[in-house]
């Protein structure tokens, strides 16, 4: 099965962080620009939090964020579904250690992927399965 590449992982990330940050901001939960965390860390906890409760709703519900859905991608367990929302909040949690995220094998599935047992694929290779 074909794996995402890094970079289309990358910017779907960066979407997701912009929309975590413009709904805390929209919903007057942060300040725009975002306070530095010294600064502020509301700012960056309600961010955060916009960040986990979106990903983990989205990616464990219908397999993909808003960003992984402008990208093209798509988060699925062996069995070509969505891995749902345990899954995806410890996955989603993960990701902020980094460390998990840089950390992959051979089929480009890092730490956080291989401990829930998902995966992050082109969407035309999930709907080629399907």
């Amino acid at each position: 099965m074909q794996t995402a590449s890094l970079g289309r992982r990358l910017g779907a990330y960066i979407v997701d962080g912009f929309v975590a940050t413009f709904s805390a901001v929209a919903l007057g939960l942060a300040s725009y620009p975002p306070a530095r965390l010294s600064e502020d860390p509301g700012d960056t906890l309600f961010i955060t939090g916009f960040y986990i409760v979106e990903v983990t709703l989205l990616t464990g519900l219908l397999g993909y964020s808003i960003g992984k859905r402008l990208f093209g991608l798509r988060v699925e367990n062996p069995a070509g579904k969505p891995i749902g929302l345990v899954r995806a909040l410890v996955r989603t949690v993960l990701q902020f250690l980094i460390l998990p995220v840089l950390v992959m094998n051979e089929d480009r599935r890092g730490l956080h992927d291989l401990a829930v047992g998902s995966r992050v694929i082109p969407a035309s290779a999930a709907v080629q399965q399907g």
